[in-house]
This record gives structure tokens, C-alpha cells and sequence, in this order.
């Protein structure tokens, strides 16, 4: 989605952009493969990337197949037809996008970035003025997995995010770890395809329910966030992180309709082992014994996940190289957020060490610190797509300007021709 909308807006600026995802064409992202959710959480009026569009918007897609009735009958967006419609969007965009291209190596050089790219006819190189990270929630490292998963045989263990088949659990004893929405929808897909038994481990005696981030929502947020201090930009998100995001009400209760579920509360996992052909999870609360255990534990900064950020990743410049903290504060995302430009480019650590690291901007969640809610969430999506484009446009210009003065020089398309008037004596 964040890709669609970037590359999008900067077309419609008149730069050109080529769009390489790895996965099959009409499944990228996680709509479609490991998203497990019934409907999306966002309203269903947010207009999501249709940059200011009407006619782009889901609204427009639904009610030109289903009828204003049906519009109004609707509660939430399913998330297969969210998929649908970003289907319909690529095309009518006509977003150049090439599917099973597989990114391999990121070079920034002084004037251009070269990609290493793997396709099924083999590998190849391309070259870019800019390149935008457009990579979402896992954007610039993956799954966060627990110390006390160290040793654990894959077998018996996944992560939300991962593409597993939930089939395979019918009759088995399944634990989640966690209890945001991720955690939900994994235990009702769990439950749904016929698990025996479903015990989510929760951390905290009570569940968050406040969505502080719905709070965070007003054009105020949207366009003036990126100009606070940095101590107001981590305040917010330190306290959003604490506070903790609640699971979608119709996420519970997918999961509470089942007789053999359980909410374990206060039970935040001590210690994981193997025993015989399942897993024993030590808690405050009991040990459990599962078949399967499902870590729902969100995502993490780690450039050692990513092979293709090994030439840039000892240059960044992240939150930390910089900024501390006021004591109670300290924040391991935020830590390792990158410490971005205003047009969501990289900045280096040392510099001159790289050049060309800032022609690489971070459109994904780890740019929430320096911009906010922006580079990849439904709500404002647009609004951030459009500043990254305009930000790269006015980079293309300054960084060319010689040729644009030519340009300028040999412009010659005349408005008038000598012919319109007769001069006075």
C-alpha cells in the first residue's frame, strides 16, 4: 500500500518510478498471506492512498460494484476486499511494478544508488536517482523473537507474521504469546481451524483499552508533528508504546466466542522448553503445556535480518547516535529508530563516510519517530506519500540544477509572435 501510494504521488510530480516487490503479483503485502484479521481496523470513510483523489478512494471502488445502499450497510472493511481494491488501484494507476524481484543489495553511490536485484531470469542491476524503502511494519529488520525462544526447534513454534498453516493445528494445544490484534486473530485462526485448546499468554492483569493512536489522528499530528523538538517526538511515542495499542473489539470477541479459549492474564512468559513432542511454558500464573506456541511479539529494528542493508547499515545515523532521553524514558524502538531527513532520507552517522546514504528514504514504520503516523497506516498514508514526492522533487531539482538552468536558457516556445499589435509612430 505505502509503495502504491509513493510511487503514485511522485508520478503524479512527473518523476518517474519503477516498483520491485518479491512477492507474486496481486499478493504483496500482508493483506492477502499472513494478515489474519476478519476486517481492517480503520474506519471505512478514511480515504486511505487516494491522494486527495475521490474517485480512487475504497468508497468510490465498492459503491461503483455494490450501490450507495450497500456502502451504507457496511460496518468494517474486509481485508480481502482491502486487497482487491489495492489490485484495482495498481492498475488504474498504472504503477509500474515488477513482482518477484527480490532486492539483494543496496549500493549508494554519489550520484545514483545501484540495486542488486534477483528475478527468475536471473540477477541484475539497477541503477536509481532515489530509492524509496517501502517495506512496511517488519520494514527495516523482522519478527521480534523473545531470548526464551533460543534453542527452540521451528517445529513447534511460529511467529503472527509468519505464513503458517493453521490447518495443521486442528486437535492440537496451541499457546499465543501476547494480546494485541495480531495475537487475536492468530488465536481465532487457530480456534477456527479446529485447535483443541487455545491459551493466550498475556503480560499485563489488565488489557489495554484506549487506543491512544486514534487520539493522534488530527491534521495537527498529521502535518505539524515532524516540526516538534525532539524531546515533544519522543514524549509521544514513548507514551503511545507504554500505553500499548488494545486489540479491535470484534478481534476479542472473534476469539471470546469459543468455549475453549482462554485468557490467561498476568502470565507473561518466564521460560520455554522442548518436552517430548510439545513445549512446556513456565508462567507467574502455571506451566503450560502446548503442541504449538504462536508468538505475537511485533517487529524489530535489526539490520542483521536484512542482508540487503549490510553496505548501509553502519552508517545510519539512528536516534541514539544523538539524542537522550530524559531518565524513565529510555525506549529500545525508539533507540534504534533512524534518524531521518524531511524527506524520510537516511542521514549518516559520520559524514562524508557514505555518499549517497541519504539518496535512500525510509517510507515504513520506522520513520514514525522522525515523522510520525505517516509511512504505512491507512489514515495517513496520503499525507505522507505526497510529502515524501514532493520532497524527492525538490531534491531532483536542487541536485540538477545546472542542467535546469540550460534548460531554462534553451527554452524557446514563444507566446507571441510580433504580429499582435501595430507600433505607434
Amino acid at each position: 500500500m505505502a509503495g502504491l501510494a509513493a510511487a503514485t504521488a511522485l508520478r503524479h510530480l512527473g518523476v518517474r518510478t519503477v516498483v520491485f516487490d518479491a512477492a507474486p503479483e496481486g499478493y504483496e503485502g500482508p493483506w492477502a498471506t499472513t494478515a489474519r484479521m476478519e476486517t481492517l481496523r480503520s474506519p471505512k470513510h478514511l480515504t486511505g492512498p487516494a491522494l486527495g483523489l475521490p474517485s480512487l478512494t475504497f468508497r468510490a471502488w465498492f459503491e461503483a460494484q455494490y450501490g450507495v445502499p450497500a456502502w451504507e450497510a457496511l460496518d468494517k472493511i474486509p481485508r480481502l476486499q482491502w486487497m482487491d481494491y489495492l489490485r484495482w488501484y495498481r492498475r488504474v494507476m498504472k504503477v509500474d511494478l515488477r513482482n518477484g524481484h527480490e532486492v539483494l543489495d543496496i549500493a549508494p553511490e554519489a550520484d545514483h544508488v545501484a540495486l542488486k536485484i534477483r528475478t527468475q531470469g536471473g540477477d541484475c542491476k539497477v541503477r536509481a536517482r532515489r530509492v524509496v524503502l517501502a517495506t512496511g511494519r517488519a520494514g527495516l529488520g523482522g519478527a521480534s523473537i523473545p531470548a526464551f525462544m533460543e534453542g527452540i526447534d521451528r517445529k513447534y513454534w511460529a511467529h503472527s507474521s509468519d505464513d503458517t498453516d493453521y490447518a495443521a493445528l486442528r486437535g492440537k494445544r496451541v499457546g499465543v504469546v501476547g494480546a494485541g490484534a495480531s495475537a487475536m486473530d492468530s488465536a481465532a485462526t487457530a480456534l477456527e481451524n479446529g485447535a483443541a485448546s487455545v491459551d493466550l499468554l498475556i503480560r499485563r492483569a489488565e488489557l489495554p483499552r484506549i487506543n491512544k493512536n486514534k487520539g493522534a489522528g488530527s491534521p495537527g499530528y498529521v502535518h505539524g508533528y515532524m516540526h516538534l523538538p525532539d524531546a515533544w517526538k519522543w514524549r509521544l511515542r514513548h507514551y503511545t508504546n507504554v500505553q500499548q495499542v488494545p486489540p479491535p473489539r470484534g478481534s476479542v470477541l472473534r476469539v471470546s466466542r469459543h468455549d475453549n479459549a482462554r485468557f490467561n492474564l498476568g502470565a507473561p512468559v518466564l521460560g520455554v522448553e522442548q518436552a517430548g513432542n510439545g513445549l512446556k511454558v513456565s508462567t507467574p500464573r502455571k506451566t503450560f503445556e502446548f503442541d504449538f506456541l504462536v508468538l505475537s511479539t511485533g517487529f524489530a529494528i535489526d539490520w542483521n535480518k536484512r542482508p540487503e542493508y549490510a553496505r548501509i547499515a553502519p552508517h545510519l545515523r539512528v536516534w541514539s547516535d544523538r539524542f537522550l532521553p530524559e531518565e524513565g524514558a529510555d525506549d529500545q524502538e525508539l533507540r534504534d529508530s533512524p534518524d531521518l531527513g524531511p524527506a524520510f532520507e537516511f542521514q549518516e552517522k559520520t559524514a562524508g563516510a557514505l555518499p549517497g546514504l541519504e539518496r535512500i528514504h525510509c517510507f515504513c514504520y520506522p520513520a514514525t519517530l522522525t515523522h510520525g503516523q505517516v509511512s504505512g497506516d491507512i489514515p495517513a498514508v496520503s499525507d505522507g506519500a505526497q510529502r515524501l514526492a514532493r520532497g524527492i522533487c525538490s531534491l531532483l531539482f536542487t541536485e540538477n540544477i545546472e542542467a535546469q538552468f540550460a534548460i531554462l536558457q534553451a527554452y524557446d516556445d514563444p507566446e507571441i509572435f510580433g504580429d499582435e499589435w501595430t507600433p505607434a509612430d
